[in-house]
């Protein structure tokens, strides 16, 4: 029994979305303030996240998991493209050089415990980060660009999808796949709880980001920037 997941997902975490918007490194970052060393560690956290999530769907795939299997779009995947921004930021010693903070070891922990417990959940944390990621992606990417002094796709390589050759009717299809997903409504209510459960996990490593921020803009600084909430990009 398929359900319309699709929409229930988009509204079930529209309130999710807007507050992750709203935390001060988001904020910051949305208005152009950008600061290397908070942007560095955010993209080590999304390594750590991505390596996860990716294991877990490919095994999962792998054993034909009726829910995961039809979303295991690899032209979704992120991984390489972190390790390419990795490699530029750090050098190719990076993997010795990064470490995992502990809001991204929590996220990575409930990933793995969702794949091996209730495979099903984790179509929550993929949607949550990837069509995060694809619809957003480009707005980002010009903003880093300009507020990083990047050149070409240098450091920017994690908001390419490459294999996407026309993101709005890949979102189309992905919309189409979980509405033909093999679950009952209750498993849908299930998945939009973990969803945004991704966004608490999110917010959390957004959190953990701004002592950076802060150290560099001051705090009365800071507070100016981050004050005015945003209505959010997902609200009507």
């Amino acid at each position: 029994m398929a359900v319309a997941l699709a929409g229930q997902l988009r509204e079930g975490t529209k309130k999710s979305h807007t507050m992750a918007e709203n935390t001060g490194f988001v904020a910051c970052f949305l208005k152009g303030v950008v600061e290397k060393k908070s942007y560095r560690k955010l993209i080590s956290d999304l390594y750590f996240v991505y390596e996860a999530m990716e294991e877990e769907i490919e095994r999962l795939v792998y054993e034909e998991h009726p829910v995961i299997k039809p979303i295991g779009f690899k032209s979704l995947f992120r991984k390489e493209t972190l390790e390419n921004d990795l490699k530029f930021y750090f050098g190719d010693n990076w993997k010795n050089q990064i470490n995992i903070s502990q809001s991204a070891k929590e996220y990575v922990e409930r990933i793995r415990e969702v794949a091996n417990n209730s495979p099903e959940l984790l179509v929550g944390h993929h949607y949550t980060r990837y069509i995060g990621d694809l619809s957003g992606g480009q707005i980002l990417k010009r903003i880093a660009k300009k507020a990083l002094n990047l050149q070409g796709n240098d450091g920017l390589n994690f908001y390419e999808f490459e294999l996407i050759a026309d993101e709005k009717k890949f979102k189309e299809e992905y919309s189409l796949t979980l509405n033909q997903l093999p679950i009952n409504q209750k498993t849908a209510d299930q998945i939009i709880d973990e969803a945004n459960q991704a966004f608490t996990y999110n917010m959390k490593m957004f959190k953990e980001l701004e002592g950076n921020l802060i150290a560099v803009l001051g705090k009365i600084v800071f507070n100016y920037i981050t004050k005015k909430v945003r209505k959010g990009s997902t609200e009507t």
